[in-house]
């Protein structure tokens, strides 16, 4: 088996309902419902996510919501209302690749931004190609980057549960995750200081991939 690196592995316990919601939007498997848990996992090369998916699958009951497979990086989302099982098909990826979690690289902070009281003609260039809810005039508007790109889920995730803010969108996968949140001043400041912090507790391997 040629190597395999594991830039992803995160655990979500309690996918909150905006970011639950914004994954059916996006998400071309089994659609995922909110408060069930789950686990991104992102690899490269990425081909070889079929492998890791084949491997959780049939070990455990989960549901596949996401598989992404581009030319560098393969991308993987599973849930199940049992943690349980979603913590099982992650140690058989686990097993699979013949590594531990905290082999996994370490999330980076790439870039992070508040916008305070956005204008309008601002808010119509991003409401155009957003896939959750609308950011408003005058609202603030947080944005982040993440790399490797799958831990942007847990951020976000963790943000929802921080603060009553609006997700406006969350990419998932690429050269870098991104997440964009809106609300009011002090709502927004909440949620970016617990998505920071969510990324800042999670450990790992610093460098880059094989």
């Amino acid at each position: 088996m040629s190597a395999i690196t594991l830039r992803t592995y995160v655990f979500l316990d309690s996918l909150q309902p905006q970011l639950a919601s914004l994954m059916a939007t996006v998400a071309r498997g089994f659609l995922p419902t909110p408060n069930q848990a789950a686990l991104f996992v992102e690899v490269a090369p990425g081909m070889a996510i079929n492998r890791l998916t084949d491997a959780a699958l049939k070990a455990t009951s989960v549901q596949p919501g996401m598989q992404v497979v581009e030319r560098a990086y393969g991308l993987l989302e599973v849930h199940h209302d049992d943690q349980g099982e979603v913590r099982q098909s992650g140690q058989a990826i686990l097993d699979y690749l013949n590594v531990k979690e905290e082999d996994r690289l370490k999330p980076k902070l790439v870039s992070d931004t508040i916008i305070r009281s956005i204008e309008a003609y601002h808010t119509q260039l991003i409401n155009r190609v957003r896939f959750a809810n609308m950011v408003l005039p005058g609202e603030s508007l947080f944005i982040l980057e993440t790399d490797p790109a799958g831990y942007v889920a847990f951020a976000a995730n963790e943000a929802e549960k921080a603060a009553n803010i609006n997700i406006v969108d969350v990419q998932f996968f690429g050269a870098f995750g991104r997440l964009y949140l809106a609300g009011k001043e002090a709502d927004v400041d909440a949620a970016a200081d617990a998505a920071k912090k969510a990324l800042q507790s999670l450990t790992g391997k610093d460098g880059k991939d094989k």
